[in-house]
């Protein structure tokens, strides 16, 4: 029996998105031209721009298609920066993207700390923009290893009193939190297919109306001129009949919850400790660390028997290694040995009861070999 139980990484792609995604590619045209073909993949490029745009709780014309949420917290983060916000203030947690993208722009990258939970410190915040200058801030929506909620809405009414840039990393929220992208304040968001059940390859940038895109790439003027290149028309396609599913299910999220509390329970009667158990997360993501029992080790020992899951974040090219999001929240010495088991659209209590078992197989032979070796 296999077990994918790795939705933060990648969702397995919804079969309406894969319908979709094929159709533009039978269609085969460019939406940029004027003939028929043309006006016919231009219609569906716009439609999933609204799916999409729907999704993120935006208007349509917010939305600019990316890469994917790399390339969407780099577009928004250099412009920022082209506009004159030259102070950079990262969450500690935020995803690997974007504190390199903030080391490229600047060598004095402040962090801006999270508490034993994961959640930025607001107080910090707010001594910190006290100091002037023209702030660009970058929060996470939701932390992509622990699942933890972040205060964006809260941090936003501060950085618009204080005439700062906020960027949000909205690419794992997306699909599991309702988002409303006018509402929370925020000046720049950044969304995957991927990671709601699209195809890989594709994502978009939201950007308010004052907001300025300085465009990273040239020769043309597709996406109104903030991104020149033929879109990515099959990849779109695809983006938006998975954030149409996606949106649907928004309101049954919330029934993981109950799945991977009942595993959290299982382990921690085994010692491991739930980060982040007392701050507000995604119902379906559970990171948890076992002290003396390395990530690496539970990894492969769940693999080997169909359970795929990931230790920490899983955009390093297949690495494994310590998370700095533990060591953020205070807990260096667990920062080896958590895992990351998230689920989605097609998992089922019966993936999260398997997942329990196992581990407990994999924990009893790791326990016994401490013993033998004590």
């Amino acid at each position: 029996m296999r077990v994918y139980l790795d939705y933060n990484a990648t969702a397995p792609i919804w079969p309406e998105a894969r319908a979709a995604a094929l159709a533009a590619l039978e269609l085969g045209a460019n939406p940029s031209s004027t003939h028929a073909a043309g006006r016919e993949a231009r219609a569906g490029l716009e439609r999933a721009r609204g799916d999409v745009a729907r999704l993120a709780g935006a208007s349509p014309s917010a939305l600019t298609f990316v890469s994917g949420g790399v390339e969407a917290n780099a577009l928004a983060m250099e412009s920022a920066v082209a506009a004159g916000f030259d102070r950079l203030i990262v969450g500690a947690t935020e995803h690997d993207s974007v504190w390199a993208t903030a080391q490229v722009l600047t060598s004095n990258v402040e962090v801006w700390p999270v508490d034993a939970r994961g959640v930025a410190d607001l107080d910090w915040l707010e001594t910190a923009l006290a100091r002037g200058g023209r702030p660009l801030i970058c929060l996470m929506a939701a932390n992509n290893e622990t699942g933890v909620i972040q205060p964006t809405a809260e941090a936003a009414r501060m950085v618009r009193d204080a005439g700062g840039w906020l960027h949000v990393d909205a690419v794992q929220a997306a699909g599991k939190l309702a988002l409303d992208f006018a509402g929370m304040g925020a000046d720049t968001l950044a969304l995957s297919a991927h990671k709601i059940g699209g195809p890989q390859g594709v994502g978009a940038l939201v950007s308010g109306d004052h907001v300025a895109i300085t465009r990273r790439l040239h020769g043309g003027g597709q996406e109104r001129g903030r991104r020149a290149g033929t879109e990515n028309l099959s990849g779109i396609a695809g983006f938006g009949a998975a954030a149409v599913a996606a949106f649907r299910d928004i309101p049954i999220q919330d029934t993981h919850a109950a799945w991977r509390d009942r595993l959290a329970e299982e382990m921690e009667r085994e010692g491991a400790v739930v980060l982040g158990a007392s701050a507000p997360r995604l119902p379906q993501t559970l990171c948890v660390a076992t002290p003396g029992f390395s990530s690496e080790v539970q990894v492969m020992g769940l693999d080997l028997a169909g359970v795929m899951v990931s230790a920490g974040a899983a955009c390093s090219s297949g690495k494994v290694k310590t998370s700095r999001v533990v060591e953020a929240m205070g807990r260096p010495d667990l920062a080896a040995t958590s895992i990351r088991v998230s689920g989605g659209w097609a998992s089922a209590e019966a993936d999260w009861r398997r997942c329990g078992e196992v581990w407990a197989e994999a924990f009893a032979r790791h326990a016994a070999r401490r013993k033998e070796y004590a």
